[in-house]
């Protein structure tokens, strides 16, 4: 018990250490991600050791659980080429440029719209996709209208870890712990509504003030409008987009795994992709640079993450960490403790391991709700928080903007902490409707 949970705790804070740190390495002019590689070396001690077989691993890995980690890693990795797709036919990049073209010189109306748009997006596509597109765009468009970008930024990155909540398909930490407590789309949706909505309003109004100086100066300079490249792609991508999260809402009606009808769907866009392709005679640059751009190195990362917690739980000691999240009020305790752990070992190991602590403690379902809020919400805290903390941190530097780690958590910490007590407020109003 001791030496599985020694391993694991020096894995968790070499790879915390690693993400602030040295979040990549160059090796002969290949750049590499630390945390995967941190987390990966992390089970081979646990195997080298003894303290967690490579019986068990395997047995975990293909056991036909909901929280099988290769079908859940199916199931994202499917709904993120979706996304993919339409950005790099140039959609989302559409959208952001109309937004931002019709709030002419006015910063507090180019402000919502910026919000609106990306936490209507980021709800049917992905909280990652939807700040990987944004932030560059909006560094750029800030520059040339002349005016702070920190607002924009701050607003684009919040809303997106905001918005995630609402859909089982917004964040990977929400499908792994939903998928854990065999929580259906439609459930999810009706429990998460109310809880996204009141953070969603408690954010704005806190970002509304805290750049309440910058937002009254007025604009300078004309923002670029971009244009849809090639509208047959774009037509196509979001069809199966809108196809997939309609099946994926029926899922537990069809009697049809999620995971399956993500992977059909994404599947099906290659071959229509490639049909089309070979009508108008086009290359398959776009197929190959959205391939390209998956976050490959989540499914190390996931994967290996996964079996420390595995180690912890024939160890026993999930059991006993399970026992102390036990006292108190469920949606409190799980809320708060999700979004702190969130920012040791990041939201991804901490929800794979709040799943199995979850199960053993059999905490009631908006405990599971709970740390699917934290999950979402803790990115606020630290970059460490979330993986769209740690890549937007790093998107950053290359438009040019300075935003340093007390910077985030100075106004995450702000924000988080009414965003946080709104979402588990309204999670209770939930609870007692639906649960």
């Amino acid at each position: 018990m001791v030496l599985a949970g020694v391993i694991c705790a020096v894995t968790c804070l070499t790879m915390m250490a690693a993400i602030v740190w040295k979040p990549r390495i160059t090796i002969r002019g290949v750049f590499f991600d630390t945390y995967p590689l941190v987390a990966a070396a992390g089970v081979l001690a646990l195997l080298a050791s003894g303290a967690l077989t490579l019986r068990q691993f395997g047995t975990g890995l293909t056991a036909d659980t909901a929280v099988n980690p290769i079908k859940i890693l199916a199931l994202f990795f499917s709904m993120t080429f979706l996304s993919v797709y339409l950005d790099e036919a140039g959609f989302f990049h559409y959208l952001a440029g109309r937004t931002l073209a019709r709030a002419g010189s006015d910063q507090r109306k180019l402000l919502g719209s910026l919000f609106l748009t990306v936490s209507i997006l980021t709800v049917f596509t992905s909280n990652d996709i939807v700040v990987l597109t944004f932030t560059p765009f909006i560094g750029y468009f800030t520059k040339a209208a002349k005016i702070n970008p920190i607002p924009y930024l701050v607003t684009e990155f919040i809303a997106a870890n905001t918005f995630s909540m609402m859909l089982i398909i917004g964040n990977p930490t929400n499908i792994y712990l939903a998928s854990g407590a065999g929580i259906d789309f439609l459930t999810y949706i009706r429990v998460m509504a109310i809880p996204t909505v009141f953070a969603g309003i408690a954010v704005y109004v806190v970002i509304r003030l805290l750049f309440r100086k910058e937002l009254a100066l007025p604009m300078h300079g004309e923002p670029t409008q971009a244009s849809v490249r090639h509208k047959p792609t774009v037509v196509l991508g979001i069809v199966h987009l809108a196809v997939c999260t309609v099946l994926l809402a029926a899922a537990s009606y069809i009697g049809l795994p999620m995971w399956l009808i993500a992977v059909c769907a994404a599947a099906s866009l290659i071959v229509c992709t490639c049909v089309m392709n070979a009508v108008t005679k086009r290359g398959p640059r776009l197929l190959f640079r959205s391939i390209h751009r998956l976050p490959w190195l989540l499914i190390p990362f996931v994967i290996s993450m996964f079996g420390l917690v595995l180690s912890l739980n024939g160890s026993g000691l999930s059991a006993k960490i399970a026992d102390v999240l036990s006292h108190g009020d469920p949606v409190w305790v799980y809320g708060v403790t999700s979004s702190l752990s969130a920012n040791i070992i990041n939201n991804i190991p901490m929800s794979v391991l709040f799943t199995s602590l979850l199960s053993f403690g059999s905490a009631p379902q908006r405990a599971v709700y709970a740390t699917i809020i934290g999950s979402n919400l803790g990115a606020y805290l630290t970059p460490v928080g979330a993986l769209a903390g740690i890549m937007w941190m790093s998107l950053l530097g290359t438009v040019g903007v300075d935003f340093s780690f007390g910077k985030f958590v100075s106004y995450g910490v702000r924000i988080a902490v009414p965003a946080i007590v709104c979402a588990l407020l309204g999670l209770m109003i939930s609870a007692a409707l639906l649960l």
